[in-house]
C-alpha cells in the first residue's frame, strides 16, 4: 500500500519580480515501512518536497495524499492534526528545547494530544531506551554530544507512533562515525516498529542505508531505482 502518492504536483514561490519553479510537476508515491532517501544538489527541491509530504507548505498544483487522504483540499485544523497524529520530524539542527531534560523533551509533542500523564512518561521511556540514551535521561541537551542530540530528536519523532518519519538532512552536523551509528539506528527502529523514514540528503555515505533512493534536479525526479 502506498502512504504516500504525489502526483503531478508543482511548487512556486515568488520572489521580487520572479518566480520561482521549486517542484515542476513531481510524480511520487512511497509504499507503507519504506526506507527512503530523497537525494539531490542544494536547490533541487528536495526539502521543499519534504515540506509538502510533512503538510509544512500547500502544493501550488497537482495532488498531494498522505496515508490516503487528499492533503490539498484540507483546513489548517485538519492538516494541524494529522501532522500531530501521521508525522514525526527529524531536523539537522535538532530542534530541541535547551531548558528541557531528554524526558522532557520526548515527553513534548505527547503533551498537545491529551493523553494519560503515566502512557506519556511510559511512551517517552520506551523510545529513550530503544535509541540507548535511558542513562541521559534527566541531561539537558547542553550536556549530551551531537550524535546523542539527534537520538533525542528520533526518539521525540518517533513518541507520537507516527506512520512516517521525515528527516531533513538528519547527519549533516554530525562527524562519519556518529552519521553511521545515527543511520543505523533509523535502519533498525524502521524494520522494529514498521514506520516509514523518508530522508533527504546529498551526502552519498548515506545512500547504502537506503531500500530506495529517489534523484530530484531542478524541481524534477530524475530516478527512482532501488539502492540495492
Amino acid at each position: 500500500m502506498n502512504i504516500i502518492e504525489m502526483s503531478g504536483v508543482k511548487k512556486d514561490y515568488p520572489l521580487g519580480n520572479t518566480t520561482v519553479h521549486a517542484l515542476r510537476g513531481v510524480d511520487f508515491t512511497v509504499e507503507e515501512g519504506e526506507f527512503l532517501s530523497v537525494v539531490g544538489p542544494s536547490g533541487s527541491g528536495k526539502t521543499t518536497m519534504l515540506n509538502l509530504i510533512g503538510l509544512i507548505d500547500n502544493a501550488t498544483e497537482g495532488s498531494v495524499k498522505v496515508s490516503g487522504e487528499e492533503v490539498t483540499k484540507m483546513s489548517d485544523r485538519e492538516l494541524t492534526d494529522m501532522r500531530l497524529n501521521t508525522i514525526g520530524f527529524i531536523f539537522q539542527t535538532f530542534n530541541l528545547i535547551p531548558v528541557l531534560n531528554v524526558i522532557e523533551n520526548v515527553e513534548f509533542p505527547l503533551l498537545l494530544m491529551s493523553l494519560p500523564k503515566a502512557e506519556v512518561v511510559a511512551r517517552a521511556k520506551y523510545f529513550i531506551e530503544e535509541v540507548g540514551l535511558t542513562q541521559f535521561a534527566h541531561h539537558k541537551p547542553a550536556e549530551l554530544s551531537g550524535g546523542q542530540r539527534q537520538r533525542v530528536a528520533i526518539a521525540r519523532a518517533l513518541v507520537t507512533k507516527p506512520k512516517i518519519i521525515l528527516a531533513d538532512e538528519p547527519t549533516a552536523n554530525l562527524d562519519t562515525v556518529t552519521s553511521n551509528e545515527i543511520l543505523q539506528l533509523m535502519q533498525e527502529l524502521n524494520q522494529r516498529e514498521k514506520t516509514t523514514f523518508i530522508f533527504s540528503t546529498h551526502d552519498p555515505e548515506v545512500l547504502q542505508y537506503a531500500k530506495k533512493v529517489v534523484k530530484i534536479r531542478d524541481g524534477v525526479i530524475v530516478t527512482g531505482e532501488a539502492a540495492h
